[in-house]
């Protein structure tokens, strides 16, 4: 048994002990579990499910903007265009814009125009006729056709309550088959307001007041069939008013060529008239063509009886073809009616 020398190698060093060993690190103080990370941060929500629209949800809007839009629109057109003058001078006549906000069914419009219409009946040496009129100032003024009063000074006008009083005509204008009635003494009178007869347009509805056959009263209703219609009529009448001359009660005229209700002479004038489908007969002439709000845009002045050619027709009832002078004629020569010009 060998003794124990100190100074001998260990024949079993450990890896620290061996030649070119590299020591081991330094031992690092223990770390709390968890103490240096930062707790995880909470998840973020999840985002909002919207829902689809749906097709008929979304064209309803697209509805309700459009709807709006052309409201607005027409606000601003209604604003930016003002109504005609009336002529000036005299009495002032109700002038009004057309406006579709206040737009009424026929039956409304009858209401609201019906106490503004007259039946006027006018005696010469020549015969008597009969026809319409239509109250436009509160001290007693009205308008009708020259050929219903052509002759006459003085005529008789009956109001819708019945009450008759006597006219006095004032001035004609027998280029434009136009004249003016005045009243006096008669309280109460309600004029109708005229309205823009540059502003109706083909297909516009419109209702037609007069005392055709002499059934006072009387309303019709069509449409604006077309404008700017050239007709050709007496100039001069001198009582063959639409109770008197011309086939049937009605007053001749020429239109496009042909000839209707008679012979229209040689003395004749030409309008641009309104044309309408509104019945119109015997009586009708010098009344009022309203418009759906209640206003005034034309005269009523000649229309057209069925009857074979048109020359020569035998029967009384409206063919639907009918002429109204334009209000924003009629309001041209208004000052010079006023004045007793013919």
């Amino acid at each position: 048994m060998n003794a124990y020398d100190p100074h001998r190698p260990d024949p079993h060093p450990s890896d620290a002990q061996r030649p070119g060993a590299v020591p081991p690190p330094p031992e690092q103080p223990p770390v709390p579990p968890h103490a240096a990370w930062p707790p995880p941060a909470a998840p973020a929500p999840a985002p909002p499910r919207h829902r689809a629209r749906r097709p008929g949800a979304l064209l309803a809007a697209v509805a309700v903007v459009a709807a709006l839009v052309g409201g607005g629109t027409g606000a601003l057109v209604e604003g930016a265009y003002g109504g005609g003058s009336d002529g000036g001078g005299g009495g002032s006549a109700a002038s009004v814009t057309q406006t579709s906000a206040r737009n009424g069914s026929v039956g409304e419009v009858a209401e609201s125009v019906s106490p503004s219409v007259v039946e006027i009946n006018a005696t010469s040496a020549e015969g008597e006729s009969t026809g319409s009129g239509v109250v436009i100032t509160k001290d007693g003024e009205i308008l009708t056709n020259n050929h219903v009063v052509a002759g006459s000074d003085k005529v008789q006008v009956t109001f819708e309550n019945g009450k008759k009083v006597t006219g006095d005509v004032v001035g004609t204008d027998p280029d434009l088959d136009m004249a003016l009635v005045k009243v006096d003494g008669v309280s109460g009178l309600k004029p109708a307001p005229l309205g823009d007869s540059d502003r109706i347009g083909v297909g516009d509805e419109v209702v037609a007041f007069g005392s055709p056959e002499g059934l006072t009263g009387t309303v019709t209703s069509g449409i604006i069939s077309a404008k700017d219609r050239e007709v050709k009529v007496q100039k001069e009448s001198g009582g063959s008013g639409q109770g008197g001359g011309g086939q049937d009660g009605r007053w001749p005229f020429e239109f496009g060529g042909g000839r209707y209700n008679g012979d229209v002479g040689t003395e004749t004038t030409t309008y641009k008239a309104l044309q309408t489908d509104a019945s119109l007969n015997p009586g009708n002439s010098g009344g009022p063509l309203v418009n759906m709000a209640g206003q005034v845009v034309g005269i009523n002045s000649a229309m057209y009886g069925n009857g074979g050619d048109g020359a020569s027709g035998s029967q009384a009832s409206s063919a639907g073809l009918g002429f109204a002078i334009p209000v924003n004629a009629v309001k041209q020569v208004l000052g010079e009616l006023r004045a007793g010009n013919d």
